[in-house]
């Protein structure tokens, strides 16, 4: 079978045979730490859920406008300015199936062939396909460990071509944390202004900020809208990740492109799910604020516990829920060295049990992604059997090795 070069020029997600992989233990009925989950393990807020109960009987199940229902689409640009200072319209904002797909959405309404856009490594892992699926070319520019992998306005400027469409920016970061401060967004707005650039900010993790950081978008900042595109998702900050629901603010003619674009493929998102987002979007932070709770004391187990570990070297992530440790000097096993990602998760998987996710898969190789977003006694649990592997490499015999 002949299929199309946009298929053929991209890979599934790097994450998805660490999930198949996983699902083959747990139906042997093998106890799996799982330390791969990109989603928060609380439930969906009751209000939220008895909301799409309420669209349910209320029948209002038939198709709606391609951008979303106007009261949804009135609630996040309200949102956006009570809790990030931007100054959006309604017409301004597409409501889409999830924030993945507004940037899907995007990246196909601005790209050329051979348009250039410039990814800042570690990167999420759909940034470089979702490029490559529009033809564009993703450039990948690696940003400095020893600086918390904080992405620099003088850095991007270099690295901006003619050809350069736009740059992807994404604080707090997946995988490694990382926040940009204020000041360094600033700079990097007009860097962008000056070279002509669109700044794509994916706000997936806004709220999940620690220690001094604090919830900060782009499109705060003086004359920012002109360059500044916003792709935003309700699944972290409200628990709502299979409910597949976000939205896109940008400038009318770049909304308009997109809507254009959303109405002939998926005609328009999930009525039932879009008026569970309303009642998210109006009902208070209360959830995030119990979450961020939680969070924030299993981020400092997790890095008490890898720092315990030799040869681990991990920098404090300021948001998300993961953390990013450098185990390249670490050795397994009869001393292989741990600097090989793709193995060692693989050996961890088969010998421990246990789920991370390879650096590889984000553009650093040597490091491994690692989410808290489980139970205080999955992290304990975990973290003993990665020490474990990395102290002796002996197969796991934790008393909890099976279930049922």
């Amino acid at each position: 079978m002949q299929l199309s070069d946009r298929v053929n020029r991209i890979q599934p997600s790097a994450t998805l045979a660490v999930f198949n992989a996983k699902e083959k233990l747990l139906a042997q009925r093998i106890d799996v730490v799982d330390f791969g989950p990109g989603e928060p393990d609380f439930p969906t807020p009751d209000h939220i859920k008895k909301a799409a109960i309420r669209a349910i009987e209320e029948n209002k199940t038939k198709y709606t406008p391609s951008g979303g229902v106007m009261p949804l689409r009135q609630a996040a640009v309200e949102w956006h300015a009570k809790y990030l200072g931007s100054s959006y319209a309604p017409k301004e904002c597409v409501i889409n199936s999830g924030g993945k797909h507004s940037l899907f959405n995007v990246i196909h309404a601005l790209i050329n062939s051979g348009d250039e856009v410039l990814i800042l490594a570690p990167y999420w892992v759909s940034y470089p396909e979702m490029v490559k699926c529009a033809d564009g070319k993703p450039v990948v520019l690696d940003t400095d460990p020893e600086d918390g992998f904080v992405p620099r306005a003088s850095q991007i400027e270099k690295a901006i071509t003619t050809r350069t469409k736009i740059l992807i920016v994404n604080s707090p970061a997946n995988p490694s944390g990382t926040v940009i401060p204020e000041e360094e967004f600033a700079a990097i707005l007009e860097v962008a202004k000056k070279r002509n650039v669109f700044v794509l900010s994916d706000e997936c993790y806004s709220h999940f900020v620690y220690g001094k950081a604090r919830p900060f978008s782009i499109a705060s900042l003086p004359s920012a809208k002109s360059n500044v595109i916003i792709s935003a998702s309700l699944s972290k900050t409200f628990c709502m990740t299979g409910w597949r629901m976000g939205y896109t603010l940008a400038p009318q003619e770049i909304s308009d492109a997109v809507l254009k674009l959303q109405s002939q493929s998926i005609s328009n998102p999930t009525s039932i799910a879009q008026y569970a987002a309303l009642e998210a979007l109006r009902g208070g932070m209360e959830s995030v604020e119990e979450m961020l709770g939680q969070f924030s004391r299993r981020r400092q187990r997790m890095l008490n516990g890898l720092r315990e570990i030799p040869g681990v070297a991990c920098h404090e992530p300021e948001g998300s829920f993961y953390v990013f440790p450098n185990v390249s000097g670490t050795s397994y096993g009869d001393g292989v060295s741990g600097a090989d990602t793709l193995q060692v998760t693989k050996e961890l998987l088969d010998r421990e049990h246990l789920v991370v996710i390879p650096g590889d898969a984000f553009g650093a190789p040597g490091y491994l992604r690692i989410s808290y977003a489980t139970s205080m006694e999955r992290i304990e649990e975990g973290l003993m059997r990665l020490g474990r592997f990395f102290r002796a490499g002996k197969p796991v015999t934790s008393t909890a090795a099976t279930r049922g």
